[in-house]
């Protein structure tokens, strides 16, 4: 059974995965990575032979830039690098290339010591003998997968990541103040939170800026959001020009800075350690920032290639979303959403918006979710399939 905290109101550990680095998966995935679009098709076919193995979707159009080009096989390894991965096949279109051994090298570089196989669709004499290939490797991976148990551990271990999306009046009203609620009980058992979505921190950016670590943390803030308006601008348009979005507004949203007073809740109250690069991962404990953009696939991706276990997703419109890496914990406080997306919500925040509960009541209770989650219990994503990820992409385009 899992521990409880002084009190006996909050668990203070969890069972999870071991794993060579000393990080612990809350799952034990085994993930099968094409390292090129042309590879997307055999790591599909391979991942859907071996039950439980999980493709991750790679699409685009081989037009990337060297800049953006980089950022993709670094998300591809953070993802395989993942500490709810426990091994990983990385399959390449052409030797050649080069980018099989890329993200290979990138992979081991985060995860010392993690099984991780690799082949090249040339290599094999083509797509039928390569999916062959692949099967025949992640069998033998999956057979000692399955020999690897659970072992209690910290809470001091756990990175949760947090996300808003399909967001409405009720977002910042109650689900994602009841979201802070868990992200101060995950920060004051020594864990670590992330918030994102830089776009929607926009007119809030002083108020997070204030509970910064340090001057320096402070300045990143600011410069964060103020570089995605510049960005913005360079192509003629206008943060606020594009939200709130036309969903947001029907939800009740009026502007961005309406938006992002509630987006801040889901980071609760606590001191900001630091400003983190795309997908970059935290280097200590406590509440961080990732800089992403706002666009709800690209922003939970982002944090699953920087090793946090699961996210807490909160949506007032609703949205289906998952994740192929780690969990998507859905929450929302809007009744007639949840009654019309019952399937896909794990937990309602709706009795505050009807005054029969608090997020000091509604908090703690997902607090203890979030806990079952990681010790097993399937999310409503992850019973549906919904294995969903996707990369930024930047710079220039050739």
């Amino acid at each position: 059974m899992t521990a409880l905290a002084q009190g006996g109101s909050s668990p203070t550990t969890f069972f999870g995965y071991p794993r060579p680095d000393g990080t612990v998966g809350i799952r034990n995935h085994l993930l099968v990575v094409p390292a090129a679009t042309g590879a997307n098709t055999v790591a599909r076919r391979v991942a859907a032979m071996i039950p439980g193995a999980i493709s991750l979707p790679l699409m685009d159009d081989g037009t990337d830039g060297p800049e953006s080009r980089a950022l993709t096989e670094r998300i591809l390894a953070g993802a395989a690098a993942s500490p709810n991965v426990g091994a990983a096949i990385v399959v390449g279109a052409t030797r050649s290339g080069g980018e099989t051994e890329r993200v290979i090298a990138l992979a081991r570089a985060l995860a010392p010591d993690k099984p991780v196989e690799a082949f090249a669709i040339d290599d094999t004499g083509g797509s039928v003998r390569a999916i062959a290939r692949g099967v025949e490797l992640g069998q033998k991976l999956k057979a000692r997968l399955a020999m690897q148990q659970r072992v209690e551990t910290p809470l001091t271990e756990l990175i949760l990541g947090t996300e808003c999306g399909g967001s409405d009046a009720t977002s910042g009203m109650a689900s994602n103040p009841t979201v802070g609620v868990v992200s101060d009980m995950v920060v004051d058992a020594g864990g670590t939170t992330i918030l994102s979505e830089t776009t929607e921190l926009m007119g809030a950016e002083h108020i997070l800026a204030r509970r910064a670590r340090t001057e320096e943390v402070a300045r990143r803030i600011v410069e964060i959001v103020a570089n995605v308006e510049k960005a913005a601008n360079a192509v003629g348009a206008t943060v606020s020009g594009g939200n709130p979005t036309p969903g947001n507004m029907a939800g009740g949203l009026t502007t961005i800075e309406e938006k992002s007073l509630g987006c801040i809740y889901k980071g609760g109250t606590r001191t900001i350690e630091g400003v983190l690069d795309f997908a970059q991962r935290p280097d200590g404990k406590g509440l961080y920032i990732m800089d992403t953009p706002g666009h709800d696939a690209v922003s939970v991706s982002a944090k699953a290639a920087a090793g946090a276990h699961l996210c807490i997703f909160t949506t007032g419109r609703g949205t289906a979303l998952g994740n192929a890496v780690y969990p998507v914990i859905k929450v929302c406080a809007n009744p007639t959403t949840v009654a019309n997306m019952a399937d896909n919500i794990d937990f309602s925040a709706a009795p505050i918006i009807e005054g029969t509960a608090t997020k000091e009541e509604l908090g703690p209770r997902l607090f203890r979710l979030m806990v079952e989650v990681c010790n097993g219990r399937l999310t409503s994503a992850e019973i549906i399939g919904h294995q969903e990820f996707a990369i930024h992409r930047i710079g220039t385009y050739v």
